[in-house]
This record gives C-alpha cells, sequence and structure tokens, in this order.
C-alpha cells in the first residue's frame, strides 16, 4: 500500500458538484484537496442531463466562481423559462396555436444553458492548475473510516495499487451513488413520486419555426406585441400538462429534450422506450412531429424514480454532502443548480473554520439551513404538480412560487448573507413563517386547479400572459439591485418582502375566488380580503360563497399594490351544466397542512 501525503478535503465525485467545490475551496483558501473519481475520463464520453440555470446558481458559477467568460463564450445565454399549452380549440399542429406564459423582459442576472459536459471539463482544467488539487480518475475499492476527533483516514485502488491516506473534511459529491449517506444509513424517501426520460438529438430544435408561416410571416405575426422578438428557443420552454412537463433546452449544435412525469397519472410502460417517448411526445404536442421523427438522436437515458432526502448533510465531525448524493427534489425550476450553490457556500465556510466549538455552532444552523432550502422545494413538487395542466392555476403557482425564490433565495445569496451568523437566525425564523402559507398555497392551486378541470371550459384559443404583469413578482425582482447591504438593511428587505408575498398569497385566493363565484367584485372587497387566515386557507367554494354573501361591501374597497384584474385574460367560461349546481358540491376541499417551510 502506498502512502501519500494528508489533504486538508477529500472530495468524493467528479461531477458538477464536487468540481465547483473543490473550485470555490481554492479560490478562497490554500487548502489542499483530494478529489478521487471512479470513471477513469471527466467528463464522460455521454452526454450529461440538468442543463438548465436559474438566478442563484448561474450568480454563483458566474461571479462566486468566476466562470463568467467561459459561460458567455461556450454557453447559451438564457431567456428565463416559458410555458405552453395546448388550445382545445386548435389542432396544436403549428407554435402559434399554443397558449403561453412567459417573462418578456431579460434578467438583471444573467442565467446560462449549460453544455454540463464543457463546463465539467472548463472546472477540471482550472483546477488542475492549482499546486493545491490532486485529482484521482479510475479509482475502485474506495473505503473511508469516519473519525469523530483527528482525520478521517482513506484508501483506494488506482494504477494497479493501493493508495492509503488521511482527510481533515470529507464531503460525498458522488451523485446518485450517495456513498455516504448509504455508508451512514441517512438516505431517505420524500413524497415525490416522479420519473424523467431524456435525449439530446443533432442540431437546433426551433419551436418557433413548427409552423405553416413563411418567413416573413413569423417575423412579421402580431404577437410579437405580446411576446417580443428575443429567440424563443434561448428559453428553457415547457411543455405542459396535468402532471408533466416536455422539456426543450438548446446546446451549442444540439437541443435537449426530455419528459419529466408524475408516476401516478403518466404510464411508464408507454414511453419506456425511446421511440416510445417521441410517439407519445409527437401525439401529445403535434408540433413536434414535424421535427423529433427527422432527427438524428445523439444520446439518450431515463430516471424512475429520482427524488430523495437525507437525514443529515454537514456535521461538526468533519463530514458534509452535495449534489445529489444529499438530497435532490425535482428539477421543474432547476432547483439542483442552486441547491449546490448553496450547500457549497455552507460547505466552504464549515471548512475554513477552525475553532472546534465555532464549527459546531456553525454546522448545527447550516444543516437547518440545507433542510430547510431543500424542504421549502417539496410542495412545490408533491403536493400541486397537477397544476402544470392549466394556465391560469400554473400563473398563480409560478408566480408565488417565483417571487418566494427571488426574495428568499436569490437577494440573500447575491449578499453573502447566508453564512453570516446575525442574518442566519432572523432568516430561518422568517422562512419557517413563511412555510405554513407555502403549504397552503400549494394545496390551494391543485385544489382549484381540480375544481377548473370539473367546472370550467377548456382554453380554446391562445392566451399570452406574462408572469411579472403581477406586480408582486416585480416587486420580489427589484431586490437583485439591492446588493451590497448591510444586516440591518437585509432584515429590512426581508420584512418588506414577506408583506409583499402576503399580500400575493390574498391576492391567489382573492382571485381564485372570483373565478368560483363569477364575480370580480371579490377582488376589491376589503372585508372578503381581510378576512382570508393566511396561517389557515383553504380552497372551499362553499365558504367563500358564504363569507362573501356576508360581508361583500361592508368595510369598503381593499387597496392592493398592483391591478387585481391583471389576469382578467386568463378567466375561464363556466360550463353550462356546472352553473347551476350548488358550489359546494363541485370539489371536496383540500386543507393545506402547516408546519415550518
Amino acid at each position: 500500500m502506498r502512502s501519500e501525503d494528508s489533504y486538508d478535503v477529500l472530495i468524493i465525485g467528479g461531477g458538477l458538484a464536487g468540481l465547483t467545490l473543490a473550485r470555490q475551496l481554492l479560490l478562497n483558501s490554500n487548502k489542499k484537496i483530494l478529489l478521487v473519481e471512479k470513471r477513469a475520463k471527466i467528463p464522460p464520453a455521454l452526454q450529461k442531463y440538468g442543463e438548465a440555470t436559474v438566478q442563484l446558481s448561474a450568480y454563483y458559477y458566474s461571479r462566486v466562481l468566476d466562470l463568467e467568460e467561459h459561460l458567455l463564450c461556450e454557453h447559451f445565454l438564457k431567456y428565463n423559462l416559458r410555458f405552453y399549452w395546448k388550445s382545445a380549440g386548435r389542432d396544436n399542429s403549428r407554435f402559434e396555436d399554443f397558449c403561453q406564459s412567459y417573462i418578456r423582459s431579460l434578467s438583471n442576472i444573467a442565467t446560462y444553458q449549460l453544455d454540463r459536459n464543457k463546463i465539467e471539463a472548463e472546472l477540471l482544467r482550472l483546477n488542475l492548475e492549482s499546486p493545491n488539487f490532486t485529482f484521482r480518475a479510475g479509482i475502485s475499492d474506495l473505503q473511508v473510516s469516519l473519525a469523530d476527533e483527528g482525520p478521517h483516514s482513506l484508501s483506494y485502488k488506482f494504477e494497479g495499487g493501493e493508495v492509503s491516506a488521511n482527510a481533515v473534511w470529507v464531503v460525498d459529491t458522488s451523485g446518485r451513488g450517495k456513498f455516504l449517506a448509504r455508508k451512514m444509513e441517512l438516505t431517505r424517501k420524500n413524497p415525490i413520486r416522479h420519473g424523467a426520460h431524456y435525449f439530446w438529438v443533432e442540431g437546433l430544435v426551433n419551436i418557433d419555426k413548427l409552423t405553416d408561416l413563411s418567413p416573413k410571416e413569423l417575423r412579421l405575426k402580431r404577437d410579437r406585441e405580446a411576446i417580443g422578438h428575443l429567440p424563443f428557443w434561448l428559453a428553457t420552454n415547457h411543455f405542459c400538462g396535468e402532471g408533466f412537463w416536455f422539456w426543450v433546452i438548446p446546446l451549442q449544435g444540439k437541443t435537449s429534450l426530455g419528459l419529466v412525469y408524475d408516476s401516478t397519472l403518466i404510464d411508464r410502460e408507454s414511453i419506456a422506450s425511446l421511440p416510445q417517448l417521441i410517439d407519445w411526445v409527437c401525439k401529445e404536442f403535434p408540433l413536434f412531429a414535424r421535427d423529433l421523427p427527422y432527427r438524428k438522436v445523439l444520446c439518450h437515458s431515463a430516471l424512475q424514480d429520482y427524488s430523495h432526502d437525507c437525514a443529515q448533510t454537514i456535521s461538526a465531525s468533519r463530514w458534509a454532502m452535495a449534489g445529489e448524493a444529499g438530497r435532490f427534489t425535482d428539477p421543474l425550476y432547476s432547483p439542483g443548480g442552486d441547491l449546490i450553490a448553496l450547500y457549497n457556500t455552507l460547505i466552504t465556510d464549515a471548512v475554513l473554520t477552525d475553532d472546534p466549538a465555532e464549527l459546531a455552532d456553525k454546522t448545527r444552523l447550516y444543516e437547518q439551513l440545507m433542510q430547510s432550502f431543500y424542504e421549502a422545494y417539496v410542495p412545490s413538487f408533491a403536493v400541486s404538480y397537477d397544476v402544470l395542466g392549466d394556465q391560469e392555476a400554473m400563473t398563480l403557482k409560478y408566480t408565488w412560487e417565483l417571487t418566494v425564490y427571488f426574495a428568499f433565495y436569490v437577494f440573500p445569496f447575491i449578499n453573502d448573507l447566508f453564512t453570516d451568523r446575525r442574518f442566519q437566525v432572523s432568516f430561518i425564523n422568517k422562512f419557517s413563517r413563511l412555510g405554513r402559507v407555502n403549504r397552503n398555497v400549494q394545496y390551494f392551486v391543485s385544489a382549484f386547479f381540480q375544481w377548473k378541470k370539473a367546472n370550467c371550459e377548456p382554453t380554446r384559443q391562445p392566451i399570452f400572459n406574462d408572469f411579472s404583469d403581477i406586480g408582486a413578482l416585480r416587486v420580489a425582482e427589484s431586490t437583485f439591485y439591492r446588493v451590497g447591504v448591510s444586516v440591518e438593511e437585509a432584515r429590512e428587505v426581508l420584512d418588506e418582502q414577506f408583506d409583499n408575498l402576503m399580500e400575493l398569497a390574498r391576492f391567489i385566493v382573492a382571485h381564485a375566488a372570483s373565478v368560483v363565484l363569477e364575480d370580480e367584485g371579490v377582488l376589491t372587497d376589503r372585508a372578503f380580503i381581510e378576512g382570508i387566515d393566511l396561517n389557515n386557507f383553504r380552497f372551499d367554494p362553499a365558504e367563500m360563497r358564504e363569507r362573501y354573501a356576508t360581508h361583500a361591501g361592508t368595510e369598503g374597497l381593499y387597496e392592493w399594490r398592483f391591478d387585481p384584474t391583471v389576469l382578467r385574460r386568463l378567466r375561464p367560461e363556466r360550463k353550462a351544466a356546472a352553473a347551476s349546481e350548488p358550489l359546494d358540491e363541485e370539489v371536496p376541499a383540500l386543507v393545506g397542512q402547516g408546519g415550518a417551510v
């Protein structure tokens, strides 16, 4: 057995989480790092999934890890997230047949569509430039013995021999292998039971050109007034249905495509093979029949049940987990990169903490933060995934979630606040208060969607909707410009944003009630709106009717900080039979479950 020098940090796994953690440590310290990887080649020959970034992860890669030039030169700048739904009055064989929801303006924080193989190759190249970085690819029989005090010991086989070493810290970024979580029996299930089947094709799938229109007609179509001129193919495009979505993501020279689905709503056997998947997509969204059957497929893969939890991901005994080695929720909204950025940042700060007592305090708080970051996503995917089937309900859901994300994830991260003890406690308290409201919102919009299925006509003509027309989202986005703030200023910002979110929650309830009761007057009735209990509300048509009938007009008009009629274009037509039925018999009320985020 060959003995090596001691290391400050052992990183297990050479994927995105491990390579970025190594880069962050190398940029901020002189720590000696050993990164081990069982695969012989990094990046691998096969294409890797997880291309889309959103504001937090993109900021982490570009600014914290100083990859901005590489991202702009080697990857596409991303044009937000866009969502599409079929129109019942069209055959949906053309792009212009589809309803669309989007944010038309570009984000002030640049986001990117990542070619995972490219960025991982660049991260490895940069890390290898440091004399403090040792990389071992193609290792086998890794053994790690964790010690409560003192360095951890490890051994592995490499290039025909056995190597032993020790490390002060061990960080598992081994992905779905979950090296430490399995070893320590920390793996946990969560309520999300989703699957994915995805593939890459040669060339650009330009969804705007899946049409009968001529190039001139494409340029001059009146829809541009609402949806703009920027290339739609630059977005992370989601073609949606109840409990599923199909992504279209551009990479240079190829396009990433994939179906993500709730396993209780979509039969896996119907999409088990790639030909079955392509056939299913072309039938569900006929515009793709113009393109996908004729493309050269470069690579494809699938995951049947990818979501998982972990009992603990960081310890004062100097071990931690990041990326899919610890926790993973769902690819909708691309939170995987955000969790990598958040966890890596907390882990880096812990690794740089020498005092054992200070480390114990930090890791206790950091574990609480890590759990909170993750658990806040879970209701979005476990409770209200069905809402993907309706443009109006999804607009309420996504606007809420994006407003939370901008204010409580992106704003603190770009101000380096998550590692500031003075900020952490107040953040956790505020975030926990938000948790109960968040869960209630998820149950509410899901029940609203199910009610609409039974009582409303499907959309027959394309409707275009900008999410940021709801003013609360613009208020949250304004925090992108609040940089370099003090802890005291940050607390004030969070107070303002919390109030903004509470008003948005009231709007969600009021808008749904105005649809159920077929009365826009609900939207400005002060007594009805102020009577909403944000800690304990549910979708109950009978209760809505009774409360509105009792209190309507008794206290005057409610004054919103944004236009409450902004979603008028999305208001559905009621089915003739449903219009005469008692409201309290149309849908069972679903009670929101409380608890911390």
